[in-house]
């Protein structure tokens, strides 16, 4: 029954959150966030209304499975938009915009990452948090926005859709880091499997369309959506149990279904869907945040953001240029990829799981904490930048020409 109240005051707080959204004319998202975080255990313990005690949200297993079900239909829509051609069309574009990004931003994260906590594993794991966007957030931005449809959209996901997949190969390599690295065989063994189930997927995408058109095929719009569900989450979920991103399973399951005649069906009938678990996963953002534990880290976060800002926005912008856009739209690009958010989430439980082995606990405890409250500014401030976009292009015209 506690459960079931708990989630009754989640959906009540979102849906509070999208109708102060609306009249305020600001994006839902940073909203989502905050009602998460006001409602989180670290706010919310001890405190009772007419004596009795509030429910509590975080740790809500509903929570945790919502959160990665938002993920995995925000990537599935995006699968959508990006069919394997196009992905194949844009292969080396992709992987050039992909390389300045990563060059720029994880060797940045290294310097910064030694400068702020003074050891190599700690250098490393806060190179990966400050390289990786969210996927999630900016998808979510993109459509909100109508940028969707717009030609700076592609390199942003074409950025997106490699740093999934560095990412898949990174956190292997980073959880047997911080364990010791004792195992040696099973992380390599772990990686080769990444791998592999990320080639499946390709393959999938590639050649698997025919038997997604036959899956589909029903008069009845609950069995395709039941249909579509099943697959998208099934493969989700393999891919999550042996290692590699959720997020990136449903991005080519979206891919193989793309090119189908259900694809117009399809975005239809789990728009709805989309956006509750899209709002699960926000609000999951604000639960795992514990504003206690701020005021030690805020001047390690504030120097992370003053320092990854500009370096997102550089790689961002010289990515748009790579696809041969004008200042404007690349400067979009490089103001969509300032967000961080889940993938920085998991690498800083990642470190806890070093906690006394390779690294100290007051160690781990201080990259967790300064990963919370840096994916929380970085999420309401690349969101915020995206909406108010109009000053950052027109400096970019203005200092780079016109379109």
């Amino acid at each position: 029954m506690a459960d079931l109240l708990g989630v009754g005051v989640l959906f009540a707080a979102v849906a509070v959150a999208g109708v102060v959204a609306v009249r305020v004319d600001k994006s839902v998202i940073p909203l989502y966030i905050v009602v998460g975080m006001v409602l989180s255990p670290s706010v919310t313990e001890g405190i009772d209304v007419a004596g009795v005690a509030l429910p509590t949200i975080g740790g809500s297993e509903f929570v945790d499975i919502g959160a990665e079900l938002g993920i995995v239909f925000l990537l599935f829509f995006l699968g959508l938009e990006f069919n394997l051609d196009r992905l194949i069309e844009s292969r080396q574009r992709i992987g050039r915009a992909g390389l300045l990004d990563l060059g720029i931003n994880f060797g940045v994260g290294l310097l910064l990452g030694f400068a702020l906590f003074r050891d190599p594993l700690a250098a490393v794991l806060v190179a990966g948090i400050v390289y990786i966007s969210s996927s999630a957030i900016i998808t979510k931005s993109l459509i909100d926005l109508g940028w969707i449809a717009n030609d700076e959209a592609e390199p942003m996901l074409g950025s997106l859709v490699f740093e999934d997949l560095f990412i898949a190969v990174y956190l292997t390599v980073a959880a047997a880091l911080v364990t010791g690295g004792s195992d040696v065989g099973a992380a390599v063994t772990s990686v080769g499997i990444a791998l592999a189930f990320i080639v499946g997927l390709l393959l999938l995408a590639q050649y698997g369309t025919p038997w997604f058109e036959r899956a589909l095929q029903t008069n009845s719009n609950e069995y395709k959506v039941l249909r579509a569900v099943g697959i998208t989450v099934l493969v989700s979920g393999v891919a999550l149990a042996i290692g590699v991103s959720e997020a990136v399973a449903a991005f080519f399951v979206g891919m193989a279904f793309a090119p189908t005649s259900h694809a117009h069906d399809l975005e239809n009938l789990l728009e709805p869907v989309r956006d509750t678990f899209a709002a699960v996963f926000f609000f999951w953002i604000g639960v795992e945040t514990d504003p206690t534990l701020f005021p030690g880290v805020a001047g390690l976060v504030a120097a992370a953001v003053v320092v990854t800002t500009p370096t997102k926005l550089l790689s961002g912008y010289l990515g748009g240029r790579t696809y041969d856009l004008g200042p404007r739209r690349s400067m979009r690009v490089g103001l969509g990829m300032v967000t961080r958010g889940e993938f920085s989430l998991i690498i800083a439980a990642v470190a806890l799981t070093g906690a006394g082995v390779s690294l100290s606990v007051d160690l781990a405890n201080a990259i967790y904490s300064f990963t919370v409250a840096y994916v929380l500014v970085m999420s309401v401030l690349g969101t915020m930048m995206m909406q108010y976009s109009e000053p950052f292009e027109r400096f970019a015209v203005e200092r780079f020409g016109t379109e």
